[in-house]
This record gives structure tokens, sequence and C-alpha cells, in this order.
């Protein structure tokens, strides 16, 4: 897959939304690897929940070219930056301003991708940010063990995921990805550990998610 221009961007866009760095490049990179797979399921709807610049979401609106591609994100800046990003590389996704999964209607996710905001903040520490100006925190602050918004969606995971759907999760390791697995399977799903990088200050997991 192409890795979607974003010069379009400037940097005081990226005081509002999340600039693409290692985590994004790996998530593009297992997305890329297994695209045989994906291509295989010939997925009727895609989401990226939290696409910030909207790079990841674009790079499959190009790829997928039958397949209706959405993004979900609570900080309008990064819903116009991702329906920008996507304008610029000639494709079209549909950004919806919402919370995780709210507005969307259920089972008809086939393809579910998400890199989440997953440093570990205390909760006292994300709740102070609320009240700032800036949407840019929410993108990275995951609270305690960095998994408040990882575990938010997990609860809606079956109620949201098609019967043939997968969900890519990244995840850094502060984040128990073990546990993680756990409690997929417990859920009904299967999780795997599909691929892993070292990059400075941080070791992260890109989780391929599927029912059993």
């Amino acid at each position: 897959m192409e890795t979607p221009y974003t010069d379009h961007l400037t940097s005081i866009d990226y005081e509002q939304v999340y600039e693409p760095a290692e985590d994004s490049f790996l998530l593009l990179d297992a997305l890329e690897a297994d695209l045989s797979f994906i291509e295989s399921l010939q997925p009727q709807v895609c989401l990226e929940v939290g696409p910030g610049s909207g790079i990841i979401v674009t790079a499959l609106a190009k790829k997928l070219k039958e397949t209706l591609c959405l993004a979900t994100d609570i900080n309008p800046y990064a819903c116009k930056a991702t329906k920008k990003t996507a304008n610029h590389n000639g494709t079209f996704v549909e950004s919806i301003n919402c919370n995780l999964v709210d507005l969307l209607r259920k089972k008809t996710i086939d393809l579910l991708v998400f890199n989440p905001p997953y440093v570990v903040t205390s909760d006292e520490e994300l709740k102070n940010q609320s009240y700032t100006n800036s949407q840019i925190t929410f993108s990275w602050a995951g609270g305690v063990h960095g998994r408040r918004v990882i575990d938010e969606l997990l609860k809606s995971l079956d109620s949201i995921l098609s019967a043939k759907g997968v969900f890519y999760l990244l995840a850094l390791r502060e984040n128990k990805p073990d546990e993680l697995i756990i409690n997929l399977n417990t859920l009904g799903f299967t999780a795997i550990k599909f691929m892993e990088r070292r990059i400075p200050g941080e070791y992260l997991y890109i989780l391929k998610i599927t029912r059993k």
C-alpha cells in the first residue's frame, strides 16, 4: 500500500491532531503484510477509529476501491483532517464526529482498525485535559495501563464487527497485550500478536482479532 501524502497538513494542524509517527507506520506495515487476507474478505465496510491525520484509512481507501471507508473521531479537527487527506490523495473517506462506534449500525464492520490513545497516564490527568483548548492530548493519553479507551471499544466489539470481520489493534507493551488476548478470548474472539516492533522508548504490537 502507498503511504498517503500529508503535505497539505501544517504544524498548526498538528497542534490539534496526531502527526503520523512510528506507531502509524507499524500499523500501515501490518495492514500491507496482511493485505491478501483482507482482500479475500471482500470487505464492504471498513472503519478506522481515531484516524488522526487520516493516513491509515486513506491508504486503505486507495487500495480497497470497492469498500466504503469510514472514520470516527471524537475530535472534530481529526475528522476534518481525515477528509482533507483522503481528498488530497484522490480518494474518499466518510468522516464522522462521534465517540468510538456510537453512531454506527450493528454488525456492519468487516475491517476495523484502531491506533488508540495508549500512553499510560492517570485518569485524573486525562480528566484535567478536558478543560484545555487543545484536542491533541486525547490522541495519546490512555489512562491507567493505557487501556481506558481500548477497553471501552472492546465492550462494543461483538456488536459492531460483522460475522467475517477482522480487527487490527495497536497496543503498547504497558497495555498488557497478553491480558488483552485473554480478555478477547473470553469475549468470543481469537487474537494473535501479528506484528511487533521496538521503537525508541516503546515496544509496540499489532493484534489481529477475528471471531472464533
